[in-house]
């Protein structure tokens, strides 16, 4: 088949969920015998890249603001789309799926599907505006394509309720991993399960700032081990002013380490030498670098909110949502338990493995078309 992805920023990913999940489903689709097409902004991924790993890459301009980026590139990728007689065209998240209906009206014939990966509209750093398009996206993700993909059960029960389709859930996955080279850890000063990680982009609802308040009262009140880090993976998203205040909270804090965007040996040795995973976010879909951190057996910490407790399962440790208070406390306690993180982290690559394979994703996704197909055909 011929499958063409829209939405994303681009492959290789440098950050970012969509980006992640459509790199790695993109890749497995063509291993399995597809003509895998992915749509790339000029402003993320290198133009002198023009396949990876079997799928080739449509390189297209955006105008580059907080607000156009996504849509401008979108409708340039449908544009190209329609003259490239694809067999599928799939959407990736709520707001490129606002232009789906273009694919239906001009080429109904084309299988359509859009994965509905987060409720985008929540997170802090966007306008009334943009949240109330981002909510018409959702509704077209949802009502136009032959199929809806859900990566949550949460989303899935949100969107059968809301839209009352019939959404079908593959959920994101990670690879298992266990890199316990550390070369890479002495560039941040760091040594081998001596650090908290957290890693993900640097907007206000991952919740960064009440990670970085309970590790600072911890250490004011000499409750850390000796030489004990919190390293922070991750970088802004038209997010300027919370990366600064991030920082600004952080002054004269040795231990506090922002690292930027990581990818390859670095991140691998940076996730499989932590000794706590910590998600602090207010609002998640099913985050990818959560399940990264448990694919390379670090135990997860999070917040309590639906969609981290349906990733961790039982494996894993939560504390109350917003609440430093209670983050700091269980941070402490962790700290006093290496034995029972490390059983925890083995336990939640053991939950990655049987729930969360990559290759098993992709499985059911080529299967998701010919199905459609054979429908449409009928």
């Amino acid at each position: 088949m011929k499958i063409a992805f829209i939405g994303q920023k681009g492959i290789p990913a440098k950050f970012g969920g969509v980006e992640t999940h459509a790199q790695e489903l993109a890749v497995r689709l063509a291993g399995f015998g597809n003509e895998v097409v992915v749509y790339v902004r000029n402003n993320y991924t290198d133009k002198n890249i023009q396949k990876y790993k079997g799928v080739k890459l449509v390189h297209l301009p955006s105008i580059a603001t907080k607000n156009l980026d996504a849509i401008t590139h979108t409708f340039l990728a449908i544009v190209h789309a329609l003259f490239c007689r694809y067999d599928v065209v799939h959407f990736h998240a709520i707001g490129p799926s606002s232009l789906a209906w273009i694919v239906k009206i001009f080429s109904p014939k084309t299988i359509l599907v859009a994965t509905f990966h987060c409720q985008d509209y929540l997170h802090q750093k966007w306008s009334f505006f943009a949240r109330s398009y981002l909510r018409f996206g959702e509704k077209m993700a949802n009502i136009i394509p032959d199929r809806t993909i859900v990566v949550s059960k949460l989303l899935g029960e949100y969107a059968e309720k809301k839209y009352h389709n019939n959404p079908m859930f593959i959920p994101n996955g990670a690879t298992i991993g266990n890199n316990k080279e550390s070369l890479k850890l002495s560039a941040w000063n760091i040594r081998k399960k001596k650090y908290i990680l957290s890693m993900g982009r640097l907007v206000k609802h991952k919740g960064v700032h009440y990670l970085i308040e309970a590790f600072k009262q911890l250490e004011d009140t000499n409750r850390l081990p000796n030489n004990f880090k919190l390293v922070i993976v991750g970088a802004g998203s038209f997010t300027d002013d919370y990366v600064k205040y991030l920082k600004t909270i952080s002054q004269e804090r040795d231990s506090i380490i922002f690292t930027g965007n990581q990818t390859g040996g670095a991140l691998s040795q940076l996730l499989s030498n932590a000794y706590l995973f910590v998600q602090p976010s207010e609002s998640e879909g099913l985050s990818i670098a959560l399940l990264e951190a448990m694919g390379h057996s670090v135990a997860p910490l999070v917040s309590d909110i639906p969609e981290n407790i349906e990733a961790i399962g039982e494996d894993g440790f939560s504390f109350s949502n917003k609440n430093v208070d209670s983050l700091r406390d269980k941070l402490a306690y962790l700290l006093n338990k290496p034995d029972e993180v490390e059983n925890m982290g083995k336990k939640s690559q053991q939950r990655i493995a049987k729930e969360f394979s990559w290759q098993s994703i992709a499985q059911k996704t080529d299967r998701l078309y010919r199905d459609i197909a054979m429908k449409k055909e009928k």
